[in-house]
């Protein structure tokens, strides 16, 4: 019996062991995720934006991710872990794929979702690895074999039919837009508002600042929303500026600035909660 214990003591010692020194799954910090430097700065660049323009036209995620090694995993146990944390694609579409390679082990792997499978099926992902993936790695040309397997992954999928991806109220850009000109917004609220405000009275003159500020956001970022929103907060801070101004106006402006800077940053890379199950294939060069 003391053997037996001893034996079994032993065996979840030697998993515990492996299990610690399992790769730890890299951050998120993009569509295109190199721990390796393999791609040029140019190169990430251009396939992001190909993954982005995707996204937005056809609702599907598509990532790369390029690490040294997997070991001592093997590349599918990495992967699925990776398409676990990442969690790519929309959720309950299951539209997402990773394309993952362990550059140091000569492996790699496409990480279908489950909404994928039918027309991403493990034949297919063999057929890209083998066929236009794998050529390319072993004549060194890492980059092209990146960027023309990722293409083809996207071919496959602009065939099969998907939700249309949903359009977002109001986009990074126009929020971009809206950052840059903020300042001078701020700035013409205060200046002017209160020259209007003593031309045309309190509500008048604020009526017209909130107005022009309406009139000045839709030639800027041409969405009606936006406009209108920020003309009525100009509206009512034109209306009530005096006793902002008396009570410590620098509370306001730090507010402003602090909401476009969080609009800005809210452009950032995410997985949209899609789901796997170990479908995709796998490859050697």
């Amino acid at each position: 019996m003391t053997m037996i214990k001893a034996a079994l003591l032993a065996l979840l010692l030697c998993w515990g062991g492996a299990a610690a020194a399992d790769v730890a799954v890299p951050a998120l910090s993009g569509r295109v995720v190199d721990r390796t430097m393999t791609l040029t700065q140019a190169q990430r660049e251009g396939l992001d934006q190909t993954l982005r323009e995707f996204e937005a036209r056809k609702g599907s995620q598509v990532a790369v991710l390029i690490v040294p090694t997997t070991a001592p995993e093997s590349i599918e146990l990495f992967s699925i872990r990776v398409a676990e944390a990442w969690k790519i694609g929309r959720k309950k579409v299951d539209d997402g794929a990773i394309l993952v390679i362990a550059k140091d082990d000569r492996t790699l792997r496409i990480e279908v979702g489950y909404g994928l499978e039918g027309a991403l099926t493990d034949l297919t992902s063999k057929r890209i690895i083998d066929e236009v993936i794998v050529p390319k790695f072993k004549a060194g040309d890492f980059a092209g074999g990146i960027i023309d397997g990722v293409d083809r992954i996207l071919k496959v999928i602009d065939g099969e039919p998907l939700p249309v991806p949903d359009e977002p109220l109001v986009s990074a850009k126009v929020f971009d837009a809206i950052g840059e000109y903020a300042p001078l917004l701020l700035v013409g609220v205060l200046v002017f508002g209160g020259m209007l405000r003593r031309l045309f009275g309190r509500l008048f003159g604020s009526l017209i600042t909130g107005g022009l500020v309406a009139v000045v956001v839709w030639f800027v970022v041409g969405t009606a929303l936006v406009s209108a929103a920020l003309g009525i907060i100009a509206f009512f801070f034109t209306l009530i500026g005096d006793a902002l101004i008396s009570g410590g106006g620098g509370g306001s402006r730090g507010s402003w600035s602090s909401g476009s800077s969080s609009s800005s940053s809210g452009g950032g890379f995410g997985g949209g909660g899609g789901s796997f199950g170990g479908g995709g294939a796998s490859g050697k060069w």
